[in-house]
């Protein structure tokens, strides 16, 4: 399964209901397993953005997972697709 990384920052609705945040992680974590995508960690942050999530699934699931939980109006998302270096390696074997 591919390993994705999300960058997300509070909208102005998502800061005005802050105390709601670990709720709403539990229902991300629960809607994410339902689409058959395993969220292996969320982080809270400091800094230019306010939550880390590290998931792992195939590109669509991760893709709707996304969709529906900015859909909410309560984050904005920046995803990333992150490797490790065994997957990396076989990147760079088909390189050239």
């Amino acid at each position: 399964m591919a390993v994705y990384i999300s960058l997300i920052k509070f909208t102005d609705t998502g800061i005005k209901t802050i105390k709601d945040s670990p709720k709403r992680a539990q229902a991300f974590r629960d809607m994410a397993q339902k689409k058959g995508v395993k969220v292996l960690s969320i982080y809270w942050c400091l800094g230019r953005y306010d939550l880390v999530t590290i998931m792992e699934g195939d590109d669509e699931a991760v893709a709707a997972v996304g969709l529906t939980s900015g859909s909410l109006g309560n984050i904005r998302t920046e995803t990333l697709r992150a490797m490790d270096q065994e997957t990396f390696s076989r990147v760079l074997n088909n390189v050239g």
